[in-house]
């Protein structure tokens, strides 16, 4: 039976911060940390993003902490 781990407020060892999931959608305008602005073209599902960048177009894999949406 798995529980769930106590955390005391002077512990070093924090809980990990709680990230809310980003939803995508096609012609959103994006920002990644290494390529810059883009445009998301496509979604599959919910795995991955093609994205096009101006020069070039990626697939880049969902969730990804680099893809934030403007």
């Amino acid at each position: 039976m798995p529980t769930s781990r106590r955390y005391h407020a002077s512990s070093p060892f924090q809980r990990p911060a709680e990230v809310p999931e980003e939803v995508y959608e096609v012609d959103a305008r994006v920002s990644h940390d290494t390529w810059g602005l883009a445009r998301i073209v496509s979604l599959q599902g919910t795995r991955s993003a093609q994205v096009d960048f101006g020069d070039q177009v990626r697939h880049v894999p969902l969730p990804c902490r680099a893809l934030v949406t403007l």
